[in-house]
């Protein structure tokens, strides 16, 4: 069977024709999601040829475990978890993760408090173009904790659910929210200090 006759087949079929030796079903499933865990492997290892990397061994042994997928979830969350830990081992093998964990809070000495977020001075896209947005915002998820970098690109850009993402990453629901509400604050204050330096800047020259 050719794998374009398959384009319009449900998911669970094409896996359960895959556990019975059809490459074309997994050739398939591999057709339908490679982009996104890609995306999401660059995301997490920040390297091209390393996310290149994580999608092969990713698919390899999505197809080398496939009878250990109970369908208790969607194909693709058990898939995309297997390329988180994969872009993981990528990172720990490199030894670049040297990250504070935002978990920290700030000791004042007498208390700890979490930190503050500044506010806009104004609308970002008064000032930048919407591909130079996208490019700052890419850095500044790119400059996250991986952990928390993979909670974001998965519920924020890849728009998966809250529960497909603990899923995914082995977390619970209340750890993905935490995780994601650091991952947003963290990312706000970053771009808020860029937007005021970038406008300090424009001022210098007027």
């Amino acid at each position: 069977m050719a794998v374009s006759s398959l384009a319009g087949i449900d998911e669970s079929q094409l896996v359960a024709q895959a556990r019975d030796g059809d490459a074309d079903a997994f050739n398939e499933l591999v057709r339908r999601y490679e982009g996104k865990i890609f995306r999401l492997a660059q995301h997490v290892t920040q390297n091209r040829e390393d996310a290149e990397d994580v999608l092969q061994e990713t698919f390899l042994k999505a197809y080398e475990h496939l009878d250990q997928f109970k369908g208790d979830s969607k194909f693709y969350t058990w898939v995309v978890r297997i390329a988180v830990n994969q872009a993981l081992m990528k990172l720990r093998r490199r030894k670049t993760d040297k990250s504070v964990s935002l978990d920290e809070t700030i000791d004042t000495g007498e208390d700890t408090v979490t930190r503050e977020v500044a506010t806009w001075d104004e609308d970002p896209e008064e000032r930048f173009s919407r591909d130079e947005l996208n490019g700052i915002l890419d850095t500044a998820i790119q400059s996250l904790e991986p952990l928390y970098r993979s909670v974001f690109v998965l519920r924020d850009v890849e728009e998966l659910s809250t529960e497909e993402t603990a899923e995914a990453l082995g977390l619970s629901i209340p750890a993905v929210k935490s995780r994601l509400l650091r991952a947003r604050l963290q990312l706000r204050e970053k771009l808020t200090r860029f937007f005021k330096r970038k406008g300090d800047d424009a001022f210098a020259y007027m």
